[in-house]
C-alpha cells in the first residue's frame, strides 16, 4: 500500500506541522515515509504545502504530480491542486476558506468546518488537528495510538501539556467531516 497526499493552504494554518505529525505517526507505525514541505519566502500568510507519502514498501521518489488525497485550506490551493487528485481519489476542504467549491465529479469530496469548530472551542491553534482528524476518518493511514506518539515527537516538550487538547481536536475532526 502506498498513499500519496498533499496538504495546502496559507502559512500559519499548520499545514507543515500537520504533514510532519502524520509523517512521524506513520514512522512510529513502522511505515516508509517521505515528507516534503514547500513554502514561499513570506511563510506566514504566504502559500505553503507539504507532500507526504506513506508506504509499506521503499519509496522511490518524494515527488508526485497526482495524489490519492488532497487537502486544501484556501481558494488559491483549491484552484492549484483540485486537478491533481487522481480519479477516484479524495479532496478534503474547509469551506471557510473556499469561495468557489470543487466541481470535479470523478473524486470524493469532503468538507470539514475546522475553522468554525476551532473558533467555537476558543482555541484556534487546534485548527490543523481538526483537519488531520477528518483525513484520518476518511483515510485511516495511521492509528490513534501512533498519532499521539507522532504528536509527542513533533511538538516541543514545552507544549506537551496541549497533547490532550490536540487529541480531542483530532477526534472532533473525525466526527464533523462530511461528504460534500
Amino acid at each position: 500500500m502506498t498513499h500519496e497526499l498533499i496538504i495546502a493552504g496559507f502559512g500559519g494554518q499548520g499545514v507543515l506541522s500537520m504533514g510532519k505529525i502524520l509523517a512521524y505517526s506513520a514512522v512510529m507505525q513502522g511505515r516508509q515515509v517521505t515528507w516534503m514541505p514547500s513554502y514561499g519566502p513570506e511563510m506566514r500568510g504566504g502559500t505553503a504545502n507539504v507532500t507526504v507519502i506513506i508506504s509499506d514498501e521503499q519509496i522511490s521518489s518524494p515527488i508526485s504530480q497526482t495524489y490519492d488525497t488532497v487537502i486544501v485550506l484556501n481558494q488559491q490551493s483549491l484552484d492549484k491542486f483540485e486537478g491533481s487528485v487522481r480519479p477516484g481519489g479524495a479532496l478534503i476542504y474547509d469551506p471557510n476558506g473556499i469561495s468557489t467549491p470543487p466541481s470535479r465529479k470523478d473524486i470524493d469530496t469532503y468538507t470539514v468546518a475546522a475553522a468554525s469548530e476551532a473558533a467555537r472551542s476558543g482555541n484556534s491553534k487546534v485548527f490543523n488537528m481538526i483537519v488531520l482528524g477528518a483525513l484520518l476518518k476518511i483515510r485511516p493511514l495511521v492509528d490513534m495510538e501512533h498519532v499521539v506518539q507522532g504528536l509527542k515527537k513533533s511538538l516541543p516538550e514545552r507544549v506537551h501539556h496541549t497533547l490532550p487538547q490536540n487529541e480531542e481536536a483530532i477526534r472532533k475532526g473525525m466526527e464533523i467531516v462530511t461528504k460534500a
